[in-house]
């Protein structure tokens, strides 16, 4: 059975630094690229990072670029989000997903196959 956990979030403050986990404890998906998205209170999901299935790609949205660190480690089925410099427009809900395929250059949401339950990060000002 296909799960994905999400894990660390929690509440900070502006300027702090968070790393979220996604693990894979159903399957492997070693061969498949991986994306973090979010969604903020009235908003849609949005595109935040992805990595490749052997972690050589990377790809983030311009918000993200400069503060944000996507990772993966395919021995443990785990895949990182080193978040810096957070600022309260970061509030969301992280959702980890799995891609349909190894290498992925556009990440509407559609491309994904699986998603975890999310995990909440607060920044507080």
């Amino acid at each position: 059975q296909v799960q994905l956990v999400e894990s660390g979030g929690g509440l900070v403050q502006a300027g702090d630094s968070l790393r979220l986990s996604c693990a894979d404890s159903g399957r492997t998906f070693s061969s498949r690229a991986m994306g973090w998205f979010r969604q903020s209170l009235g908003k849609t999901r949005e595109f935040v990072a992805g990595v490749s299935w052997n972690g050589l790609r990377l790809y983030y949205a311009d918000f993200a670029k400069g503060r944000l660190t996507i990772s993966r480690d395919n021995a443990k089925n785990t895949v990182y989000l080193q978040m810096n410099s957070l600022k309260p427009e970061d509030t969301a809900v992280y959702y980890c997903g799995v891609a349909r395929y190894g290498i992925v250059s556009s990440w509407p949401e559609n491309v994904m196959d699986y998603w975890g339950k999310g995990t909440l990060v607060t920044v507080s000002s």
